[in-house]
């Protein structure tokens, strides 16, 4: 049985196969309530990011809990309103600030443009600055490991034109219902090691009967069956949950696995359906 909860990055640098993502988690003691119960739980990848508005929680949490920093793999992400080399260097800064650490483990640029919807801009020079920014910060040693968010292959095709260092993370939505087999064997077969988030697809078809039946032959429920499809094709996965019991019960999926004939079937799920706007 595949009981491992940790993968080595491409540097060398291990992170938990399963975190707690906290987009839009409630504010204030909310979140750090939420990150405390996921931290009681046994998690120890907590994954936030500057457009959340939670840093500071996080940080609070992580203090409060008694658990050595050492011990936590936290992530943040470079925001799209702050890419570019020098306002990525700030930026980073404040996220560390709010934090109140002097490193993280991992540093992501958030989407391969800056704004969004229709003041969003594709551009290859701002895709280029920000990554050199996050060079730097990792060489300072105050990202453990840097990488990127919703990346597609022709994005990481043009990393290779620029960057001195290979990105080490790619995280982007992934679930059965938007198997992106492609991309996922690209980034594994260039050594970048896959983070899904909404792995839970926002428990917008998590109840689909296909997984039901799945998950009462393995007297699961939907949820631990689809984050068990995640870490079995090799990748991280970090769902996101405000409930203490729902926090507890995405965390126990590490004591069944999957029959490659139940796999085959979750990957028949795909539809290409996508929760982000991407």
């Amino acid at each position: 049985m595949n009981t491992k909860i940790k993968i080595k990055l491409n540097n060398g640098t291990e992170i938990p196969v399963i975190g707690l993502g906290v987009w839009k988690t409630p504010s204030g003691k909310g979140t750090e309530d939420v990150v405390l119960w996921a931290l009681e739980a046994g998690y120890r990848h907590i994954d936030t990011a500057t457009i959340y508005l939670n840093e500071k929680e996080v940080g609070n949490a992580i203090k409060q809990s008694g658990i050595k920093r050492n011990e936590i793999f936290v992530t943040t992400k470079l925001w799209n309103d702050d890419q570019g080399y020098e306002s990525g260097l700030k930026a980073f800064e404040y996220s560390l600030k709010r934090l109140q650490m002097d490193y993280v483990d991992l540093y992501l640029i958030h989407w391969p443009f800056m704004g969004w919807g229709s003041s969003k801009v594709d551009n290859v020079i701002n895709r280029k600055e920000s990554w050199k920014a996050l060079e730097e910060i990792y060489n300072s040693g105050r990202a453990k490991a840097i990488g990127v968010c919703n990346y597609k292959i022709e994005h990481l095709e043009e990393m290779k034109t620029y960057a001195n260092i290979a990105p080490m993370v790619n995280q982007i939505e992934f679930h059965p219902f938007w198997f992106r087999k492609e991309l996922m064997d690209y980034c594994h077969k260039n050594n970048i090691a896959v983070t899904d988030y909404c792995p839970l697809v926002r428990g917008k078809k998590m109840f689909d009967n296909r997984i039901t039946d799945i998950a009462k032959h393995y007297s699961k429920t939907n949820a631990q069956v689809l984050l068990r499809w995640g870490i079995q094709h090799g990748n991280i996965v970090i769902p996101k949950s405000s409930h203490k019991e729902r926090i507890i019960e995405n965390y126990n999926v590490f004591d069944f696995e999957i029959s490659k004939e139940d796999m085959k079937k979750l990957d028949a799920l795909n539809e290409n359906y996508n929760v982000v706007i991407s």
